[in-house]
């Protein structure tokens, strides 16, 4: 197979996602799988073996729930791909999709959660508010919590009379509080742990009446379990000894947790008895889990890919709980992980070489988005292009990545984009030094908060990047925070510190616009004509200034929000890219 249908074929080779099951019907699941070419909803019949579509939109689906009964599957419609709409649902079997509630203004989403007695709260944002509404069978809608500040959803109580709501009332959407309040929106109880430390609802124990709610808590600057009954006041720590950022999820029985570690860009299950406080390791293969559940009987399911091999819905008890239809993606190379000393810390890196070839190569350093967020050695069709196409890849973990504590997540106060620049410049000068990359043909590109970084570092690295790729970019915060979603400039607030009028001259400084005129590097920008989170206008006041200055760029727009939810769509842009950085790096000097 040539280099060209490998690649081509893992962005075509169908994927779904983890299962999701009813709690009080266990055999009646939902997923999302891309076999049509287009992320849709399936429902899946365990008892019967069977499945089917649920949604079938121009541009993907993003979010669907199933509630616990297993009698309804909620999806949310948003035909434009502009993250703006609001929630429908059909009958399990199949039926009409029917909205929620048609009183209900269309916003931008924040989550669903049900209960076994058929209540819904939704969580929207919309001209400059989030609401909180509750929706009961019979009833009209109404709103149960409405704030300026970002708030939203984290579970419903399986009886339906707890609300659990993680808030940025207290001025940092980094670092939420969480409040539980019933149906009548009255407070039951609070978490805020004060400045620098957030609490992150989970889920309530999966058990009719139980008050038990699942939180992470970051007291020991990592997120850690934590078990809380807003009733009684009652806390439970649950401290474990094992490096890394932790998660959680509930057994069906609500007597264990399972325990979802990540740690140096790896994952790992262990299963913690809230009896005796035993824990016990689950075998996994060696790679990352994406998504991980708990099944009644104890097995646990979960997706898990690595680096060189393609994703898979597995169970611990050792089988492949389910296959997409149609062929499997063609494997790719394993990462190297790198440590490299920078300025703030030790930072890891991981790095694909090319099978053919000699080093050093011509690489690219591919960011992540986020920038709360991380690389980690799973399955990506988009890395696996670039090396099949002759270049290394590396991906950085720079400050403000997750899976390496709160500190190092959090340092990018006030100097955003320069921090992160600082790690991306440290781990390039490594592999420049250790003869991986040549220093003549190396392309800065990335997605969402990466194609930000792509472009501030052509503004202020100048020399050092032959060439940059920016997919859906931040260009200009300023310009980003007067038409992005509110859920994003709350996010905004909280890392700049206010807003721009309140704090000009940190929007400025971490603006790629700012450093246009010293960019000298050719760019190429792709942009989603309906992107609520980076939107179009302040992409093409970039462009225009790009010109004024006579530099080398090219702008790709296509009609959908952030990264494509359509096979076609990812593979045209994927091969846009890789023909745009073949120009730039035919040859060093």
């Amino acid at each position: 197979m040539k280099a060209e249908e490998r690649w081509q074929a893992r962005f075509r080779a169908p994927r779904m996602t983890l299962p999701t099951w009813a709690r009080l019907a266990p055999n009646r699941s939902i997923y999302r799988c891309n076999a049509t070419g287009t992320w849709e909803v399936y429902a899946w019949d365990r008892t019967k073996g069977s499945t089917r579509q649920v949604t079938e939109q121009p541009k993907g689906t993003a979010h669907a729930a199933i509630d616990p009964t297993g009698q309804w599957i909620y999806w949310f419609a948003d035909t434009d791909a502009d993250e703006l709409g609001g929630w429908m649902r059909q009958p399990f079997g199949g039926g009409d999709d029917v909205p929620v509630d048609p009183g209900i203004p269309v916003g931008q989403p924040g989550g669903i959660h049900l209960s076994a007695n058929g209540t819904a709260v939704i969580s929207l944002a919309a001209e400059g508010s989030f609401r909180i509404h509750l929706v009961r069978p019979g009833d009209q809608a109404r709103v149960i919590y409405e704030h300026t500040e970002a708030a939203w959803v984290t579970d419903l109580s399986m009886d339906g009379s707890l609300i659990a709501v993680n808030h940025g009332e207290y001025g940092d959407f980094r670092r939420p509080a969480l409040r539980v309040i019933r149906p009548d929106g009255s407070v039951v109880g609070e978490l805020h742990d004060g400045p620098d430390k957030g609490v992150i609802g989970v889920k309530f124990a999966p058990v009719m009446g139980e008050r038990r709610l699942l939180a992470l808590h970051e007291r020991r600057r990592r997120h850690e379990p934590l078990l809380w009954d807003p009733v009684s006041g009652e806390q439970r720590e649950l401290w474990l000894k094992d490096p890394g950022e932790l998660s959680a999820e509930w057994y069906a029985d609500g007597r264990a947790l399972l325990i979802h570690r990540q740690d140096r860009a790896r994952s790992y299950l262990h299963r913690y008895d809230l009896g005796g406080g035993g824990l016990t390791l689950i075998d996994t293969p060696h790679g990352v889990i994406e998504e991980a559940t708990p099944r009644p009987g104890g097995n646990v399911e979960y997706t898990w890919s690595s680096s060189s091999r393609p994703p898979v819905v597995r169970s611990s008890n050792g089988q492949v709980v389910m296959n997409s239809a149609g062929p499997i993606a063609p494997p790719s190379v394993p990462v190297e992980d790198l440590d490299v000393t920078g300025p703030g810390g030790r930072i890891h890196a991981l790095v694909s070489r090319p099978e053919n070839g000699a080093a050093p190569f011509p690489t690219v350093f591919l960011l992540h988005g986020g920038p709360t967020a991380q690389d980690h050695d799973a399955f990506s069709p988009e890395v696996a292009a670039w090396v099949d196409s002759g270049f290394a890849v590396v991906r950085v973990n720079y400050r403000g990545s997750t899976g390496y504590g709160s500190a190092w997540r959090d340092a990018l106060h006030a100097d955003v984009g320069h921090i992160e620049l600082a790690d991306v410049a440290a781990v390039r000068d490594w592999v420049v030094a250790r003869g991986i990359a040549d220093p003549y043909r190396m392309i800065v590109a990335g997605s969402s908060w990466g194609g930000f970084l792509a472009l501030l570092a052509l503004g202020l690295q100048p020399g050092y990047w032959a060439a940059g790729i920016a997919a859906v970019p931040i260009a200009c915060h300023r310009t980003c925070y007067e038409d992005e979603a509110e859920s994003l400039r709350a996010y905004q607030r909280a890392l700049f510190g206010g807003s721009p009028e309140e704090q000009p001259d940190r929007y400025t400084a971490s603006s790629p616009i700012t450093y246009v005129d010293r960019v000298d590097a050719p760019v190429l920008i792709l942009a989603g004509e309906n992107d609520t989170r980076c939107p179009l206008r302040q992409i093409e006041k970039y462009v225009a200034r790009l010109a004024e200055h006579g530099r080398e760029h090219e702008l790709y727009t296509y009609d959908a929000v952030r990264g494509s939810m359509v096979v076609a769509e990812r593979i045209a842009q994927m091969t846009l890219q890789l023909e745009f950085a073949r120009k730039h790096t035919a040859k060093s000097p």
